[in-house]
């Protein structure tokens, strides 16, 4: 990682500040009610569940954007319809707002509703978008993943680099588990088989957002996952790019808030991760 010890400070009313706020406030909720949720939802599969608490922290995150920020727009992924479809379509229409927030307040629901300690809270902003703004928060270990578009990546206030393996060989890499059962799983399983013998070992831990934080911070040498929405992908992207890694789809075109199928690195390993993708029929 970077050696640069400059500590990185947020001063003022700025966007940043009202994210990090907002993902600080929302994950001590998570944390204080961790293995204490009421109710389980399954919504698109039972792979795809929602307790109470991820509605209530999402709402949480909304009331306080919405204090500083009125006339802001916000996508969160309680508030859009369940599959595929629904999601594009609230995508669609909340682009429509110069300013919109993406927020995904409990990434790993799964995880959090085994009490498997792998779970956090996604916030970025877009411009025109564009994403300028992305935090994720990991309320266990307390870790602050923060960038902004042009000033870099940073975690517990020091900037992040991403790893610098130059083969894939040498790379610890992660992944998901599609909650599609009839497209996005048999793809993504067919790429984790091709990947597995090529690469020093795969990861999946059930947070798409931190484990995009984790490329941007060296730990991961990369991700990739098919079926995943603006929520889930927007705050790690900013996260990756400004840390100086590379994020696509799995076609290796460029990333924008529409890409479902999506593939970050640290840049020295991407062409090559795709192509095995590609010589899997893996890409989706």
């Amino acid at each position: 990682m970077n050696q640069d010890k400059t500590p990185y400070v947020v001063t003022g009313k700025s966007f940043t500040a009202v994210a990090i706020n907002c993902a600080a406030k929302a994950g001590e909720w998570i944390k204080s009610r961790l293995g204490q949720y009421k109710s389980l939802e399954v919504k698109s599969s039972m792979h795809d569940v929602v307790t109470e608490v991820d509605k209530g922290a999402e709402l949480m995150i909304r009331k306080l954007i919405q204090t500083h920020f009125p006339h802001h727009s916000i996508l969160g992924e309680e508030g859009a319809g369940c599959g595929q479809a629904a999601s594009e379509e609230a995508l669609k229409e909340a682009l429509q707002s110069e300013y919109l927030w993406i927020i995904d307040p409990l990434d790993g629901t799964t995880n959090y509703v085994h009490g498997f300690p792998f779970f956090s809270v996604s916030i970025a902003l877009a411009h025109k978008g564009e994403v300028i703004v992305g935090i994720v928060y990991d309320p266990i270990r307390d870790e602050l993943f923060v960038a902004e578009k042009g000033k870099g990546a940073y975690v517990r206030g020091q900037r992040m680099q991403v790893a610098d393996e130059k083969n894939l060989h040498g790379s610890l890499i992660a992944s998901g588990f599609p909650t599609d059962f009839t497209r996005a799983l048999p793809v993504n399983l067919k790429g984790i088989q091709a990947l597995a013998p090529k690469v020093r070992n795969i990861r999946t831990a059930g947070s798409a957002a931190l484990h995009m934080a984790y490329v941007a911070a060296g730990r991961l040498t990369g991700f990739w996952e098919l079926n995943l929405n603006a929520w889930d992908l927007a705050a790690g992207s900013l996260l990756i790019s400004e840390a100086g890694g590379s994020i696509t789809d799995t076609h290796g075109q460029p990333y924008h808030l529409g890409v479902r199928d999506v593939l970050g690195s640290n840049g020295h390993i991407h062409a090559d991760f795709i192509q095995v993708l590609k010589d899997a029929d893996a890409q989706g």
